[in-house]
């Protein structure tokens, strides 16, 4: 029996501490020998990440250690690759990781009778994690691992180095940081880890530098692996400022493949290392690279975590690829013929986390439908099958929203890509006539994309009767580089409009209520959203915003108040500060904070060192007594991004009040939002 109720009154099994139990998704995912290792989410553990084994008899996959070992790193800030091993032919395997509390590598055998980890690295001497360890590569063979370094040589978050590193697996540099092998110079700002040669005679990597971002332009180095373990001159084989490379990997008959956006889209290639090397990274090298499979679409995305894998080649030629516009699926491609033939089954999106078994292939796969779980694909037999994380309906999936794939029209007729999830509950409708609330959702990066998957905190809103649109702007990856570039010096204005014209088109076209209009975000879609309901382009738009751990002050943020990686970002986002200063002051909604008319609430993690709580600070002291009503709500413990059950509660509810309280829904199932002026 249906009941009849107002748009965002209805009842709804999903909560927020469901929302919360099921925040994040399996990550890092790799094989040590016939074993799959990754790390999983443990949001009512503190929000630690811990470390998955999954054994090659079938035995259910087991967390190797107990908490509080939380396997992350804070390389780049937002983290990399934090573990790697290795088989051996007694003892079990050897595994490595990252712990995040001290920043040190630790080295575990877990089959060991005293399988406790034992330090690597050593503590660090300066302030706030001297030295950090990232994407690491295991080599019992050699007595070490090699991995990325970066190293802080002063108290500034900019003040600091990165290289490549040997790291004894002896334990000797635990307490000696001079017995680290220093494997390149610190001449590049940001480098990825080493991938090495089959034959172990070569090594390669990513390196790039401030200004650019790894999507803006990366070079791929490589460099011969000398008798006595030093490395040969390094060469640059590919990229350039223009040129981003995503990924690069060796074969196994040697080759060295990369994923390249050269054409306008990340695409496959393979690259003949001595006619690369010979000729260097200009135009004489184009002859030593081969499209494997041109298309436009993409096969990479934007790193903004170091080790993330997009393809992975198979030990008989074949190499397994995610790809795709917007959202990408797996496929096998036969890189002599370019075919490409996809993985059967439900998953329409699977994360840049790949791992191969002999001729199986894994990853990590949701749907609109289901969560992310690690799937397998047999090559041999085409064959899919979930060998873990298997989602489980944790309510009648009838409360799922049912999303829709829509391209908006926005100023000069250019496309915006988004998602809508109209309200949906399985037995309650709204009065004949009325429009629906809607949120407009915006990614953080802002470089990044909002995939098609099942996500429970949307669900808690569509089955309350509240509809959502997710938005990938222009600048959101997944659509090719000149969708990407679409943001250079249009921060603040391309994302803000192409949000506008996807929420006024919803309304237009009677989906939602013009007058029950919100958006909401966090990071740069924290930016997005404060500037949103700072800027004349959208006055009288929204009703209401949800604004987390955002960028409020372009200046500050430029001029050392984030990370190093990010530090020189908004030269491309804005331009550069000392030629357009005024530009980083008009835009930014600290200094358009009079212009702020409607409820908002602002939430942000007081250890975050990515976005500062200071810019949340200085926005409500030049908010306050303007007869705005908002609520903050900062966090003890909480970085860039919410990772703790608590702390995901009190936000989702807290957002549910304030739409509660705007659009006049009279809810009583949440705290009540306690706001002020």
């Amino acid at each position: 029996m249906t009941t009849q109720a107002p748009y965002g009154t209805w009842p709804s099994p999903i909560d927020a501490g469901l929302v919360a139990a099921h925040d994040g998704r399996p990550e890092f995912l790799g094989s040590v020998g016939e074993e799959l290792w990754w790390t999983a989410p443990r949001p009512e553990e503190g929000g630690r990440r811990a470390l998955m084994r999954c054994a090659a008899d079938g035995r259910p996959p087991v967390s190797v250690l107990p908490a509080p070992w939380n396997v992350r790193n804070r390389v780049i800030e937002y983290g990399g690759l934090p573990w790697a091993g290795a088989p051996r032919a007694e003892g079990g395997p050897l595994v490595v990781f990252t712990h995040f509390a001290d920043q040190r590598l630790y080295a575990l055998e877990p089959d060991a009778p005293d399988a406790e980890p034992r330090p690597l690295t050593p503590l660090s001497d300066v302030t706030d994690g001297g030295l950090r360890w990232c994407d690491p590569v295991v080599l019992p063979e050699r007595g070490e691992v090699w991995c990325v370094l970066e190293e802080f040589t002063g108290e500034g978050p900019t003040e600091l180095r990165r290289l490549l590193a040997a790291v004894p697996l002896d334990g000797s540099a635990a307490g000696d940081r001079g017995r680290v092998r220093e494997l390149t110079g610190d001449g590049d700002r940001f480098v990825t880890g080493p991938r090495l040669s089959p034959d172990g005679t070569r090594v390669a990597w990513l390196a790039w530098d401030h200004p650019a971002m790894p999507w803006d332009g990366t070079r791929v180095m490589t460099a011969r692996i000398l008798g006595d373990g030093t490395l040969g001159s390094p060469r640059a084989v590919a990229g350039g400022p223009e040129e981003s490379v995503a990924q690069a990997e060796f074969a196994h008959d040697g080759s060295l493949l990369i994923a390249t956006d050269a054409s306008g889209w990340w695409n496959l290639q393979r690259i003949d290392l001595a006619a690369a090397e010979a000729a260097g990274p200009g135009r004489g090298s184009a002859a030593a690279r081969v499209p494997l499979c041109p298309r436009e679409e993409e096969f990479a995305g934007a790193a903004w975590k170091i080790g993330q894998r997009w393809f992975a080649p198979l030990p008989g030629g074949l190499v397994a690829a995610l790809h795709g516009r917007g959202a990408q699926r797996l496929g096998v491609l036969d890189p002599e013929t370019g075919e490409l033939v996809d993985a059967a089954g439900p998953w329409t999106e699977w994360a840049a986390s790949l791992a191969v078994v002999d001729s199986r292939v894994v990853g990590v796969a949701a749907s609109p439908r289901t969560s992310y779980e690690i799937v397998e694909l047999d090559t041999r037999t085409g064959h899919t099958v979930v060998l873990a994380a298997r989602h489980e309906d944790q309510v009648d999936p009838a409360y799922y929203p049912e999303p829709q794939i829509r391209t908006f029209t926005g100023p000069d007729g250019r496309d915006i890509h988004a998602h809508v999830y109209p309200p949906h509950h399985p037995d309650h409708t709204a009065p004949a006539g009325e429009l629906p609330p809607y949120v407009v959702w915006v990614h953080g990066g802002p470089t990044s994309r909002s995939p098609l998957v099942l996500d429970l905190e949307i669900a808690y809103f569509t089955s309350r009767g509240i509809g959502v649109a997710e938005v990938n702007y222009g600048g959101s990856t997944g659509y090719g580089r000149q969708y990407r570039n679409r943001l250079r010096q249009q921060w603040g204005v391309v994302d803000v409009e192409d949000c506008a014209a996807v929420a006024r088109t919803l309304a237009s076209e009677g989906t939602a209520d013009a007058a029950r209009l919100a958006i909401r975000g966090g990071s740069a879609g924290g930016w997005t959203s404060a500037a949103s309901l700072t800027s004349p382009l959208t006055e009288g738009l929204y009703a209401c915003g949800t604004i987390t751990y955002p960028i409020l002050d372009l200046t500050g943020w430029a001029t050392g108040e984030t990370h190093d990686f990010e530090s020189r970002y908004l030269e491309s986002l804005v331009g550069p500060l000392a030629e357009v200063p005024g530009r980083y002051r008009e835009r930014s909604p600290l200094h358009r904070a009079q212009r702020v008319s409607v409820p908002f609430l602002l939430l942000q993690g007081l250890d975050d060192v990515i976005c500062p709580p200071v810019q949340c600070e200085r926005f409500l002291e030049q908010v306050k007594g303007r007869g705005v009503p908002h609520a903050y709500l900062a966090f003890e413990g909480e970085g860039h991004g919410f990772r703790r059950a608590e702390t995901i509660v009190r936000a989702v509810e807290a957002e549910l009040a304030l739409y509660s309280e705007t659009f006049g829904l009279g809810r009583e199932d949440v705290p009540r939002l306690e706001t002020r002026t």
